[in-house]
Parts: C-alpha cells; sequence; structure tokens
C-alpha cells in the first residue's frame, strides 16, 4: 500500500472538506491508527539468526567416489547443528498426521524436503533452502600453489 506525508494529507482534506472540525477528527484518529501500529511493531519478536546448515545424503557411511547429494537447511544461530535431521524429522511426522500426509506420507529427508510446506518446519525452527537435492563433491581443502623457482 502506498505511504503518504501526514501534511501531505492534512493540506487535501483542508481543500476538499470545509469543516475544520471534521478535519480535526479525521487526523486524530489517523494519529492514534499510527501510534496504534508502532506500538504493535515495537511487540514483535526480533528476527531470528539463522545459520546454514548442509545434509548430506550418505546412506551407508561411505562418501568415497559416490554421488552426493544433500539439502540446505538453516536453524537458529545459537542452536545445535546435530538437531537439524531430528528437526526435519519431527516436521515429517507432523505432516504424516495430516490429511494431505496420511494420503502421501513422507518416508525419506529428500522426500520431506521437496512436498512438505514452510509451514511444518517453521515449526520446528528449521527453514529447507534447497527442495531438490544438490549435488556435493567432496574436495580437499586446500588451494594448489604454483611455485615455479
Amino acid at each position: 500500500m502506498p505511504k503518504i506525508d501526514i501534511e501531505t494529507l492534512k493540506f487535501i482534506l483542508q481543500r476538499n472538506e470545509p469543516d475544520i472540525r471534521k478535519i480535526a477528527g479525521i487526523m486524530q484518529e489517523i494519529e492514534l491508527e499510527l501510534k496504534a501500529e508502532e506500538e504493535e511493531k515495537a511487540l514483535r519478536p526480533p528476527a531470528v539468526k539463522k545459520q546454514n546448515v548442509l545434509l548430506v545424503s550418505d546412506p551407508d557411511g561411505s562418501l568415497r567416489e559416490k554421488d552426493i547429494v544433500g539439502w540446505i537447511a538453516q536453524i537458529p544461530e545459537e542452536d545445535d547443528i546435530a538437531t537439524t535431521a531430528s528437526r526435519i524429522h519431527s516436521a515429517a511426522h507432523e505432516f504424516n498426521t495430516t490429511p494431505k500426509g496420511i494420503r502421501m506420507p513422507v518416508e525419506t529427508i529428500g522426500e520431506a524436503c521437496e512436498i512438505i510446506t514452510a509451514k511444518f518446519f517453521k515449526e520446528q525452527n528449521v527453514w529447507v533452502k534447497s527442495k531438490t537435492p544438490l549435488l556435493i563433491i567432496p574436495v580437499e581443502n586446500k588451494i594448489p600453489t604454483d611455485h615455479q623457482e
């Protein structure tokens, strides 16, 4: 919705309405609404800081020479990252109790990330950032340098 300056609004009202008492009443109501809106904004909780977590699909425990897929999720910054999978499990359990979940239950993390809506994840304080799996390449944590001396 477009915002308009209070003084501009007052000028428009004065130009179109000859009764000054009526204008004063309208302006007073507008000021009360603005104060109520500011109080509501002040009562809102602060935004939650989040950190990124990459969930890697590794069913047999071996990462060597395999195609690895994963999903990106976020949790609150101060929370333990080890709880991420259990948060997704809880969201999946909640989803599976709904009528849609009963018809088509999710059974894997991948299905949960693709099918479950953000509402269920938000209740568990986890935000899935990638609905489709991402390919992951294991790499050495070194940058090669060429020293030709």
